[in-house]
């Protein structure tokens, strides 16, 4: 898993005039910061399994579901139990590791809930553990690795949570950080726009580039959402906390 990097300049000529009918959110550095649990688990697992965590970066691990990476290092008679493992592991993490990313709680209230989902590589259980511990509601529509075929950067996500939605994915936004969901998200046929410093920028092939949420404004008209940049009037903390988020986000998801 990579360590944060310089997080990308604001750069949203490419959705200028553009509207969406729907918004469709990574999860793991898009909404939330679970990177220092993860990286804890991740560490654990290497050690308990004889690899070098050196070479969990190189793989690329970041936005992609844990039995590709797992598959990539283990005998596949000890895949099984090894996902099971890393999955516990990051459970227990999400406890007290989680944080909510600045500029989370005002883009979901913005957004009406009909027009949202979650898309992740996440398991189910994983992600119930992850947003618990942020402190966010869960959204109504949510797309997990339990839930398609081929996780990212296979398109099948994508095309699943905008058909949940009732939508084009030509016609959503995806928001990602990870090469592996942005590579998803575009071959799904959505626009993509990469937020975030958990990779280099130069890795984030995407439409548009934010450093993060609380760039930007997300509004609804008549003719769909619209995505502009915001200005930075206020010096903000580095993260948004888990209770304020919860309080200001509710309606998003209710």
């Amino acid at each position: 898993m990579p360590e944060p990097t310089a997080a990308p300049s604001l750069d949203l000529a490419a959705l200028t005039g553009r509207t969406f009918d729907a918004v469709l959110f990574d999860m793991d550095g898009t909404l939330i910061d679970s990177m220092s649990g993860a990286l804890a688990a991740w560490d654990t697992w290497a050690h308990e399994h004889g690899v070098d965590p050196a070479v969990l970066t190189e793989l690329g691990m970041g936005g992609r579901p844990a039995v590709q990476v797992i598959g990539q290092l283990l005998a596949a008679d000890r895949v099984a139990d090894a996902v099971a493992r890393i999955e516990q592991l990051e459970i227990d993490a999400a406890a007290t590791g989680i944080a909510v990313l600045p500029g989370t709680a005002d883009a979901l209230a913005a957004l009406p809930p009909e027009r949202v989902a979650i898309v992740t590589s996440c398991t189910r259980t994983l992600l119930a553990a992850r947003l618990a511990g942020s402190g966010l509601p869960r959204p109504r529509e949510i797309v997990t690795f339990d839930d398609v075929e081929h996780g990212k950067p296979a398109p099948d996500p994508f095309l699943l949570g905008a058909r949940r939605l009732g939508f084009d994915p030509a016609r959503c936004l995806a928001v990602e950080d990870a090469p592996a969901g942005l590579a998803s998200a575009g071959a799904a046929g959505c626009t993509t726009l990469a937020v975030g410093d958990t990779h280099p920028h130069h890795e984030l092939d995407a439409d548009a580039h934010a450093p993060d949420l609380s760039h930007l404004r997300f509004a609804v008209t008549p003719d769909g959402i619209t995505v502009t940049g915001r200005v930075q009037t206020v010096q903000r903390g580095s993260r948004d906390t888990a209770a304020s988020a919860s309080n200001t986000s509710k309606a998003a998801f209710s």
